[in-house]
Parts: structure tokens; sequence; C-alpha cells
């Protein structure tokens, strides 16, 4: 496995939309676990592939409580319920943080690791990170959603980094 970069704004990487994947062969698994060490190098909770130059429908996500990262390939939200705002920052975009609206509930389908199809349903921080990705994965960034243009800020130094990961979604 092997560290790969991850692209910072105003790469036009970001705002591309990524491709389906149509197998999900040895090269699929390889970016994928490079995607999970790059992911847990940089400190943040999920990474699409096209934050590391790869226009691929690739997510990966691992959240502080769980033990193994979520794989998703060919991720696609069929369904929200809810509105919420939440606290959002982006291994994109490192040093600011911001304050979007997502949904409560998020009903996602897509295929794993191995290329089963999966269907989750979700809330909470997996909710906001599916959405967030997924969001990546059409060269979206969560910037767009910001609710408002005073709802974007700087942080201050790496102390303030790491209590608003605590705080919120980084990915």
């Amino acid at each position: 496995m092997s560290l790969l970069h991850v692209r910072a704004v105003p790469d036009p990487i970001l705002r591309q939309k990524a491709k389906r994947v149509r197998t999900v062969d040895g090269s699929v698994r390889r970016l994928v676990e490079n995607m999970v060490e790059t992911m847990y190098s940089a400190g943040g909770v999920g990474l699409a592939a096209n934050q590391v130059g790869v226009l691929q429908r690739v997510v990966v996500i691992q959240l502080p409580e769980e033990d193994e990262p979520r794989v998703f390939i060919n991720p696609e939200v069929v369904r929200r319920d809810g509105n919420r705002e939440v606290e959002e920052g982006c291994l994109s975009i490192p040093g600011y943080r911001g304050l979007v609206n997502r949904s409560v509930t998020v009903r996602v389908k897509g295929l794993d690791f191995n290329g089963k199809q999966i269907r989750v349903k979700a809330d909470e921080l997996l909710a906001q990170a599916l959405e967030h990705e997924v969001d990546h994965l059409d060269g979206i960034l969560y910037i767009d959603r910001l609710k408002d243009s005073d709802s974007l800020w700087k942080l201050s130094d790496d102390r303030d980094e790491s209590l608003a990961v605590e705080a919120g979604y980084s990915g």
C-alpha cells in the first residue's frame, strides 16, 4: 500500500464528475486500500477518489467508533429525509470549517470492496459523510452548500483543527 496525495482547492479535478466503476477488480481494490491508508494518515473520516486524483466513483469512510472502514463503489443516494444544520470540514480545504445543511437520514446503494451490492440506511455522522463524499464524486464541495456567506471560518491553529474534527465532519 502507498499514501496518495490529497488534492486541495483550487485543483480542477475536485470539480470534475467521477466515472462509474465498471468492474471491481484488483486495481480498484488497490485504490481502496491506498485511499484508506491516505485517509488515516490525513486524519479524515472519509475520502473520495477524486480527492486523490482518480476520477472513479469510489468512497471510503471510517467513523471514529468503528473498527473497519466502509467502502462504497458507485454510491448513489436514493433517498434523503429531513434537514439539519451541521459543521463540516474537508481534507481538500484545509484550515477551514463551515455550516451546511444536510439530511437527517439517507439511503445509499452501491457496491462493496468485493463488488457485492449493498444498501445502507444512515443517520447522524454516517449520513453526513455519505452526502459529503458523494458530493465530491459529483464535483461539489461543501463550500458550495454553505448556509450563507458568513458560514465559513478559518481555523486559527492546529489545536483548533483537531477540536473541529471531533466536533463535526472532516472528509
